[in-house]
């Protein structure tokens, strides 16, 4: 496969990834957008995009290894390739390339079997038919939740003012707020900090400005008065809506307004032509209980070198066990 800078692409190639993206289901996330790889390569971080008459992937150049471009912000990953096409990923390989890594590859995606090492599900919300349409699949804490958000709303309207709920804002500044609460949640939980590259906060900033027929991102908030009590960015693409940065304040914690801001969310859903919220990886206990069905995304590494690949799997194999002694000491 040639490796072509994403500022090179030609109109042919475009046309040939909308080709692609329109002719498989499986790559309706906005991940496989383009609009997304190039909101990433305008914020500074080049992308470079693997050609072939049967496929393209965009993605990063990190020394001798690929990784999906937008990583580690990308929770859908792979070729865009037409549905039964063969891939070949070690073609992927070459001219300086030892390596490509991907942690959130979609599934089933032919050839990459002998280089999954693991696989973790991705939860998602059928919002087709509204709220309604939701608490007729949802599970019983999924209609609970949901009704003690209703609740809480009212609540916080008689303690802290009229609610507000914007299905897509444009406000940069609630924006820079969403920022700077996940950052606190980052520091609070010991997570890595996403926005402490160069760059990413001002890709953000890019996707909510960008405005296309069939790619944007989306901006949601929910206030109590003068309170931002809750709000979401995420990107969507056509019917999806990726579920990217959720935030709260921790002030108003007790009324557990991201429930009440993804109430509101699933609600809109019909009048904004929201069919699926992707939640993307993880285990979390909110997605456990909001979620109507799941996917598998797999984790893994492309590579011809046996013993760098047989200690990736050792990483992939005590990665559980990792995860359940943080949770536990948290």
């Amino acid at each position: 496969m040639r490796l072509l800078p994403y500022d090179e692409l030609t109109s042919a190639h475009l046309d040939t990834w909308h080709r692609l993206r329109a002719g498989n289901p499986a790559l309706d996330s906005p991940y496989f957008h383009p609009g997304f790889a190039a909101a990433v390569h305008a914020s500074g971080r080049p992308v470079h995009v693997a050609v072939s008459p049967q496929a393209l992937m965009a993605v990063h150049r990190d020394g001798s290894c690929l990784r999906p471009a937008g990583w580690p912000g990308a929770d859908f990953q792979g070729p865009l390739l037409a549905p039964g096409a063969a891939f070949e990923p070690l073609e992927l390989l070459g001219g300086g390339i030892t390596a490509f890594a991907f942690d959130h590859l979609v599934d089933g995606v032919p050839g990459f079997e002998q280089w999954t090492l693991s696989r973790r599900v991705s939860p998602y919300v059928d919002v087709s038919g509204g709220l309604d349409g939701y608490l007729g699949r949802a599970s019983r804490a999924g209609k609970d939740n949901m009704g003690q958000a209703r609740r809480r709303a009212a609540k916080a309207g008689r303690e802290l003012g009229p609610v507000r709920f914007a299905a897509d804002s444009d406000d940069e500044g609630v924006l820079a707020r969403v920022i700077e609460l996940k950052r606190a949640q980052y520091a609070a939980t010991g997570a890595a900090d996403y926005f402490a590259a160069p760059g990413r906060a001002g890709l953000l900033r890019r996707l909510l400005r960008t405005r296309e027929a069939d790619f944007s991102g989306v901006l949601s908030t929910l206030h109590a008065g003068e309170h931002l009590l809750a709000a979401h960015f995420g990107i969507r693409s056509g019917g999806v809506l990726h579920w990217w940065f959720p935030v709260y304040d921790p002030a108003h914690g007790k009324l557990a307004p991201g429930w009440i801001l993804l109430r509101e969310l699933v609600q809109a859903a019909p009048a904004l032509g929201i069919r699926r919220i992707d939640f993307g990886r993880g285990d979390d206990e909110y997605k456990r209980r909001a979620k109507t069905g799941e996917v598998l995304v797999a984790q893994g590494l492309v590579t011809r070198d046996p013993f760098r690949l047989a200690a990736r799997r050792t990483l992939e194999r005590a990665r559980p066990a990792l995860r359940a002694l943080k949770r536990r000491f948290a």
